[in-house]
């Protein structure tokens, strides 16, 4: 997978088009990853113990990773992922300005 966790993306499509966030959770087996504060949806939460507090949550939800593209940190803008061989180390690089991801 091309996203790794606290990678910054920019969604491409959907109710979320063009919102940024860190990625928080990766599952590469189902080929979704959780962004956030992207497909955010509520939830109604009973209060199970005494004490606890019950009401509507607010929680990040799945969303495809074909979805997402990486933000750069040195040009800022959305770009594929490239792959180069350093010192027989592979390393995630930009496609527009060949900065570090």
């Amino acid at each position: 997978m091309f996203v790794r966790k606290d990678d910054k993306v920019v969604v491409l499509s959907g109710r979320d088009k063009g919102k940024q966030g860190k990625v928080l959770t990766v599952m590469p087996k189902d080929g979704k990853l959780i962004v956030e504060g992207v497909s955010v949806a509520s939830r109604h939460m009973k209060p199970r113990k005494q004490g606890d507090q019950g009401g509507i949550i607010k929680m990040e939800t799945p969303i495809y990773a074909c979805k997402v593209m990486v933000v750069c940190p040195k040009c800022g803008k959305p770009t594929r992922v490239a792959h180069k061989i350093e010192d027989g180390k592979k390393s995630r690089v930009c496609k527009k300005c060949g900065g570090a991801l």
